[in-house]
């Protein structure tokens, strides 16, 4: 089978479609034909080799597929049949022809949905839904603040947001993609670029500041993160693209709010935890992207690029100029 490949760390231009031995699916496992995947921040951080894959996982591109059950491996349930279309959230694998997945990860893909939008669901929606639920605790009413408001991640979280009730307020790094997250449903947004986010924060919110910060931006906000959030408030990061290194009372700053930060990465959740997300996202969420339901929620594919063209595709995110999913064809 061809997949994403490269042979040593570095640029885009290391990246090619490679021809290499197709996956069998082992105990538990099913064996999905890919039609589509989705690049994600990771996969550049691969690339380039700063991001491994965890211990035993595939080495090639991809954290999200999206296509249908090509085969069963032993002491499979019963719940898959050759044939259903399904996507899912893997440890690595997904830009190749072919993968294998324990089958209490897969998810079915919604009605009237083709891949490509499938595939841009599994990484950054379940990504949101696991930082607002499980690990923010997100309530009624309350006010969360999404750095990269324009990014899959941040475009899923605008509509969980207001799914849940609450209220979100993002940033991002141009009017368009300010646009694009009011379109979504975004109540207010600052272009971090030009404007003082937390103060713009704090005037929008009358000075009580937000809830539940989602940051994958890390060490350049930490400031201004604790200026505009609330006292009790979360203060989530998920990704670290400014960097790691923090010169500052940090710890007072946030013993002073009686504020709390969480750390979370998917990628590295052992599978009974990745369960537990995608069990809950297929029964309180998935339904949301069909019609007929309400509010309904719809993945937001920036642009589409043939496997070929991988290294063209990162190239396209380390511009920072997409507004949602970049997302992956893969050939028949």
């Amino acid at each position: 089978m061809f997949a994403a490949y490269f042979d040593c760390p570095g640029g885009p231009e290391n990246l090619y479609m490679k021809e290499v031995m197709k996956p069998n699916a082992g105990e538990g496992e099913v064996l999905v034909k890919v039609s589509a995947s989705a690049l994600n921040r990771a996969d550049l951080l691969q690339r380039r080799g700063k991001y491994p894959p965890p211990k035993g996982a595939s080495d090639i591109l991809g954290l999200e597929a999206a296509g249908s059950v090509a085969g069963l491996g032993p002491s499979c349930s019963g719940r898959w049949k050759i044939g259903d279309a399904v996507m899912a959230l893997l440890s690595g694998g997904g830009q190749a022809q072919f993968v294998t997945v324990p089958e209490g990860l897969l998810m079915p893909i919604p009605k009237d949905m083709t891949f490509i939008q499938a595939a841009a669901i599994p990484e950054a929606w379940l990504t949101a839904f696991q930082l607002l639920h499980f690990v923010g605790k997100v309530q009624e009413g309350e006010r969360v603040l999404i750095h990269a408001g324009a990014s899959g991640v941040g475009m899923a979280a605008i509509q969980l947001v207001r799914l849940a009730k609450a209220i979100p307020i993002v940033t991002a790094g141009t009017q368009e993609k300010l646009e694009a997250t009011a379109n979504a449903g975004a109540a207010a947004g600052f272009n971090y670029k030009n404007e003082d986010f937390s103060e713009k924060v704090l005037e929008f919110t009358q000075g009580s500041g937000v809830d539940i910060i989602l940051d994958c931006v890390g060490a350049s906000y930490w400031e201004k993160n604790l200026d505009c959030l609330s006292t009790d408030g979360r203060w989530i990061i998920y990704g670290l693209l400014s960097g790691g290194e923090v010169h500052g009372d940090l710890l007072a700053r946030l013993l002073s709010k009686r504020a709390s930060i969480h750390m979370s990465l998917l990628r590295s959740r052992d599978k009974q935890a990745s369960s537990d997300y995608q069990q809950s996202f297929t029964e309180e969420v998935l339904p949301h992207f069909s019609g007929g339901v309400s509010p309904r929620l719809q993945p937001l594919v920036d642009s589409v690029y043939p496997l070929h063209a991988i290294a063209e595709a990162h190239r396209a995110m380390e511009e920072n100029k997409n507004i949602g999913k970049i997302v992956i064809e893969i050939p028949v």
